[in-house]
């Protein structure tokens, strides 16, 4: 065969090792680059869509490159050059009288001749290889992986449940991964728990997730699930059972202990129970972030989907804090060069769905939690979700995989520059494999995932080429995928390492100790035994702002809102809190409660207390009590936190201004003056149906027949987003022409354009309606209904929610 063809005509002039990959491994590699690249070249024009984001020129296509092997002989005469310049490159002179001599074999051979050419192509792809292993970089000896099939069920959330996880895999290590002997042994094999629930059993039977090493490099963290038990949602969150699945379909978090010759010399389960515990992260303060249910909610997409987000713990799995009590899904937890914890989070505030799945970034103590960039993405223009983060040893950037919202972590890979201003598109963000198109929002396709950095231009990856053609379900049939461990460069040379034909490998990571981030100090009293619940947040000047406001705006005070969780599943749930948003999503919005308002100077500045471990909101009022500006994201603090705030929506690249000089901060934080009745919690029923009893309903009756829409409380079935749902009928008449239920756009709120303003109900009662004379409070109701996206309810449950129709205070079962 051709493509095997070692007997160069050249004499021996360019000797190429095939190392850790040869006979029909070796040959099945070369088929499957050599068919990618084909199809890259058939998709050139599409490709240089992207050519002013590509993080490096040679992973583009070139209108140069004729066929597969003009390709590759580039880019390795790319990786060639950049290797050499390097502190401490080997001397490659050999290499490149060899990779010369290709080169020359290139031109010669006529590109009509497929056979001959692919038969360079092979020989190329082997000096390719050596190439890149004399890299000086590559000063580790072992890699950390984990073996795991796909996911059976393709979404961002539910593929890290344990229900859905296919029996398999293990811990590995790949040992001499760059020479020609390459081996993988599996660590747990034969390893007996030493604590737990399942002490003196093997974890055997399976499925695994997300491993980590500590800084020393000496204890592995992973997650677990033994897929056993009740494969389905068999528990609700209420008052006297916390937790939605069988402990045997629920992930847990175990740690392995590393031994002097490489064995496993401990092995300990750290946490158990009904809740799925994934993606453990070792902190520099000694203790363990970890993504958990615990926090307690529900999906609002329509199907029994828990969320989970961010908490700690100590190394033993001993004392579980709450990081972030957002109300939404977060990923994967990693630590920066700073020390603080960049992770991925859902944010799904009254705007679409699919998009804000972007960088956060918060203290190891949970304080100070903000978006890094793209939570205003515009959709097309950027990844729906950037997951796997990682800092980029020696350079303040970060990699992390771009993936689709409906599927899973997989995708293409970009490099995140926090030091460049968001522009909410890809200004901050460079592609690493333009290769592959963002998955759903620009149609590319499941291919790349887990990067690991080894500098800006060099990465462990796993990497399936079958997946560019799709991913997840084909034609009904489950796609395990087939994802190898490889080493991939900016320039688009992708190198394998290791792959098993049976199932996907995952997460591989230099089996070895690396530098410790600062440890920055706990500032809060989370760990306290009786800490103070509440903390303070100061806004410097609430003008401050990306978007202009209206001419003449002075507002006055803050209104201040809570977020309560969906408590129970979005497909079950017989109520809906109000009525979806018609451009962002096809989600109900979430239930609020207003704790109230608090003032803002003349400079724009406030300063406030508010509950710790609450997610919050925040409004700009002006002198009429309107909204101005609306938070569409979400906020808290921890117990004793002083959070500052530049602006309201500003550019986060702004200074602060000094302190000295802002009014709010002279004095002593406010505190929260509460609302009317039926805000806290919100409830329509107590807080407008009483003002239409006392001016509307009677009057609306009598000129029924004139058109006058009904506004009693009779209670009726109403067409909401696609689902009936009970409401008085007010409500009804009121909801789909008088009310505000749209931004107008998916993202960020437009400074006077939302809420009463915008709204025909309030220009009709402000301009006049008849002889109705409303009061202060009267009107002031009807506003703080129409700047709350005109909910009905504030809760989620059947009996709450039937509670509320009958006009009672109810509750939420969880805030």
């Amino acid at each position: 065969m051709k493509l095997l063809h070692t007997c160069l005509k050249w004499g021996g002039l360019i000797a190429v090792i095939a190392q850790s990959l040869n006979g029909a491994v070796d040959d099945q590699e070369i088929k499957n680059q050599y068919a990618v690249l084909s199809a890259d070249i058939a998709k050139r024009e599409k490709m240089e869509r992207y050519r002013d984001e590509v993080y490096h020129p040679s992973a583009m296509i070139e209108t140069s490159d004729r066929d597969p092997l003009d390709v590759i002989l580039r880019r390795t005469q790319v990786l060639l050059d950049d290797i050499r310049e390097m502190e401490g490159s080997p001397d490659l002179e050999g290499m490149a009288r060899s990779l010369g001599a290709l080169k020359s074999r290139g031109k010669e051979v006529s590109v009509k001749d497929k056979d001959e050419r692919l038969a360079v192509f092979a020989q190329v792809h082997r000096l390719r290889r050596k190439i890149a292993f004399s890299n000086p970089q590559l000063d580790f000896d072992q890699v950390l992986f984990i073996k795991r099939h796909r996911s059976k069920f393709d979404h961002m959330c539910d593929q890290f449940y344990g229900a859905e996880a296919v029996p398999g895999g293990g811990l590995f290590v790949l040992s001499d991964p760059f020479g020609e002997q390459a081996k993988v042994r599996d660590l747990l094999n034969g390893v007996e728990l030493d604590s737990g629930r399942m002490k003196g059993g093997e974890l055997d039977g399976g499925s695994f997730l997300s491993p980590e090493l500590s800084y020393d490099g000496k204890r592995v963290y992973f997650s677990y699930v033994e897929c056993t038990g009740k494969p389905g949602l068999i528990t609700h969150l209420d008052h006297a059972k916390r937790g939605h699945w069988d402990r045997g379909r629920s992930y847990h978090l175990f740690a392995a202990d590393l031994g002097e010759d490489g064995s496993l010399s401990s092995l300990n389960q750290l946490t158990d129970g009904t809740f799925n515990d994934f993606d453990p992260c070792p902190l520099p303060n000694g203790r363990v972030a970890f993504i958990s249910e615990r926090r307690g909610g529900y999906l609002r997409c329509g199907r029994a989907c828990p969320s989970y987000t961010v908490f700690d713990m100590k190394q033993d799995g001993s004392d579980i804090r709450v990081l972030s009590p957002h109300e939404n899904n977060e990923w994967q937890p990693s630590v920066n060069h700073d020390g603080m914890i960049i992770y991925t989070r859902w944010d799904y505030v009254d705007r679409h769905g699919c998009t804000a799945h972007h960088p956060w970034i918060m203290t190891p103590d949970g304080r100070n939690s903000r978006a890094m960039h793209g939570n205003f993405s515009i959709k097309s223009k950027r990844a729906d979700m950037e997951m796997d983060l990682r800092a980029v040893p020696g350079s303040p950037k970060i990699v992390g995989t771009a993936a689709p919202h409906h599927g899973q972590a997989y995708g293409s890979l970009v490099l995140y520059d926090p030091r460049i201003p968001d522009d909410d598109a890809m200004a901050p963000v460079k592609r690493l494999t333009p290769d592959v198109g963002f998955p759903e929002s620009q149609g590319g396709t499941q291919v790349y995932g887990t990067p690991w950095p080894i500098s800006e231009k060099y990465h462990l990856v796993v990497y399936d080429a079958s997946m560019r053609k799709g991913g997840g379900r084909q034609g009904g049939e489950y796609k395990r995928g087939d994802y190898g461990i490889y080493l991939l460069d900016a320039f688009g040379n992708k190198i394998l390492l290791y792959q098993d034909p049976e199932i996907a490998c995952l997460s591989p990571m230099p089996l070895r100790a690396r530098s410790m981030p600062p440890v920055l100090p706990e500032m809060t009293e989370r760990l306290a035994q009786n800490p103070t619940m509440h903390g303070t947040m100061a806004v410097m000047n609430v003008y401050d702002s990306k978007l202009p406001w209206p001419e003449e705006t002075k507002i006055k005070a803050l209104r201040i809102y809570q977020i309560m969780p969906s408590s129970v599943p979005s497909g079950k749930a017989p109520h809906q809190t109000g009525r979806r948003i018609a451009e962002a999503s096809d989600s109900v919005n979430l239930a609020r409660k207003v704790l109230g308002t608090v003032p803002v100077e003349k400079d724009g500045s406030a300063y406030f207390k508010v509950p710790a471990l609450k997610e919050l909101y925040f409004q700009a009022l002006d002198e009429n009590g309107l909204a101005v500006q609306s938070m569409r994201s979400s906020t808290w603090v921890q117990p004793g936190e002083q959070m500052v705030c530049h602006g309201c929506h500003e550019n986060k690249d702004s200074a602060i201004s000094r302190r000295q000089q802002v009014m709010a901060l002279r004095r002593a934080p406010s505190e929260i003056v509460p609302d009317v009745s039926g805000t806290n919690p919100f409830s329509y029923p107590l807080l407008v149906q009483p003002v239409l009893d006392q001016h509307c309903v009677k009057c609306h009756a009598e000129e029924k027949e004139k058109g006058a829409p009904p506004l009693d409380a009779r209670v009726v079935l109403s067409q909401l987003g696609g689902k009936k749902t009970k409401v008085y009928q007010s409500y009804d008449s009121l909801i789909h022409k008088y009310a505000f239920w749209s931004y107008g756009d998916r993202y960020r709120t437009i400074p006077g354009a939302f809420g009463a303003r915008a709204s025909k109900l309030y220009r009709i009662l402000k301009d006049g309606h008849y002889d109705v004379k409303l009061s202060r409070e009267e009107m002031h109701r009807i506003t703080v209904w129409l700047d709350s996206v005109s909910n009905f309810y504030g809760v989620y449950e059947k009996e709450g929610g039937e509670a509320q129709l009958r006009g009672e205070v109810v509750q939420p079962t969880l805030e």
